[in-house]
C-alpha cells in the first residue's frame, strides 16, 4: 500500500540532508562557476534516503535558497541567485532528483547509477544554457564556450563524487532502516 504521508523519521531524514547540501555547497573553491561538494551531496541524498525523499531534500534545500537563507555557495540565497548565471545548475539538481526518482526507484544500483549519471548530464545541460542567457539565440560558439567553462572541468570531479557517494551511501544505509 502507498504511504502519502511522511513520518517523522521520514521528515528527519530530509531535512538532515537538505542541511548536508547547505553545508557542502559552503566548501568551496571560487571560480566563475565554483567549484564546491554540493553535487556529491545531492547524490548522497538521493542514494541514501532514495527517490522520493532524496527529491524532497534537495527540493528543500532550494526553497531554503529561494527565500533568501545563505544555502548556496559562497553563503548566498534569494531568487536573484536562482535567477543568476549558475542557478541553472542549482535548478538542475532538481532534474537529477526527478530523474533518480523515476528511473532508479525499483531498479537496482546499475540503475541507480545510470539515473544519476543521466541526471547530472541533464543538470550539466540545463545550466550550460541557462549560463549563456537562456534558452534564445544560443549559437555553438557561446555554447561550447559555456561547455569549456562550467561543465568540461567539472566532469570528473563529480564522477569521483559521485563514486564516494556510492561508498559512503551504502555503509550508511545499514544502520538507516
Amino acid at each position: 500500500m502507498y504511504q502519502s504521508s511522511l513520518r517523522v523519521k521520514d521528515m528527519t531524514y530530509i531535512a538532515l540532508m537538505a542541511v548536508l547540501i547547505t553545508v557542502c555547497s559552503w566548501i568551496s573553491i571560487p571560480a566563475p562557476v565554483p567549484f564546491s561538494l554540493q553535487t556529491f551531496a545531492v547524490f548522497f541524498a538521493l542514494l541514501a534516503l532514495g527517490g522520493r525523499r532524496g527529491m524532497l531534500s534537495v527540493c528543500v534545500y532550494l526553497v531554503m535558497g529561494a527565500v533568501g537563507l545563505p544555502v548556496f555557495t559562497g553563503f548566498q540565497g534569494g531568487l536573484g541567485v536562482l535567477a543568476g548565471p549558475t542557478g541553472g545548475y542549482i535548478l538542475g539538481f532538481v532534474m537529477m532528483a526527478v530523474i533518480y526518482r523515476l528511473l532508479a526507484e525499483k531498479g537496482g544500483e546499475k540503475r541507480s547509477l545510470a539515473a544519476l549519471v543521466l541526471g547530472l548530464a541533464v543538470c550539466y545541460g540545463f545550466g550550460a544554457c541557462w549560463y549563456v542567457g537562456g534558452f534564445a539565440d544560443i549559437n555553438l560558439t557561446t555554447l561550447n564556450a559555456a561547455l569549456a567553462l562550467s561543465v568540461y572541468p567539472f566532469i570528473l570531479p563529480d564522477l569521483g563524487k559521485l563514486a564516494l557517494a556510492v561508498y559512503l551511501a551504502r555503509r550508511l544505509k545499514k544502520h538507516m532502516e
